[in-house]
């Protein structure tokens, strides 16, 4: 009877020591991390080029923190990375200016970016109509 009881008594003390040291773990996150809320976020801003891995500055009071970011290759620099809009289908091509047109509703502004509420955007009429219908290469029944 009395191992069954120090047996027990041991248990317990291991289940309380190994919750004390996750408290401790997740105390030691919140300390790294700041205090401030109000942080204001930069562009992010390349390594090299105008693409590609980078990274943006904030402030907040008196701290400033760095943080990985990345542009992709593709984007809109008229608009910038952090601004996301959702766009409408393309209008039909203008006969007069040879270019098709669609508009951007704001859907998310990342890290207090500075975005307008809506935008347009022209592209080249394509003078081929492409065929749905294509073959994928490498992709046939043997």
């Amino acid at each position: 009877m009395q191992v069954q009881s120090l047996l027990l008594l041991l248990v317990l003390i291991l289940l309380a020591a190994t919750t004390e040291a996750g408290k401790n773990k997740k105390e030691k996150v919140k300390k790294d991390g700041s205090d401030c809320e109000d942080w204001r976020w930069g562009p992010c801003v390349p390594n090299s080029k105008d693409c590609g891995l980078g990274y943006r500055e904030g402030t907040c009071k008196d701290e400033t923190k760095k943080l990985k970011c990345k542009i992709p290759c593709n984007w809109k620099k008229k608009f910038g990375a952090d601004c996301k809009y959702k766009f409408e289908s393309w209008g039909a091509c203008s006969a007069q200016t040879g270019v098709k047109t669609r508009s951007g509703i704001l859907k998310k502004a990342l890290y207090n970016a500075q975005c307008e509420e809506i935008v347009y955007v022209t592209k080249p009429c394509s003078s081929k109509i492409k065929s749905k219908s294509k073959a994928k290469k490498g992709k046939g029944k043997d």
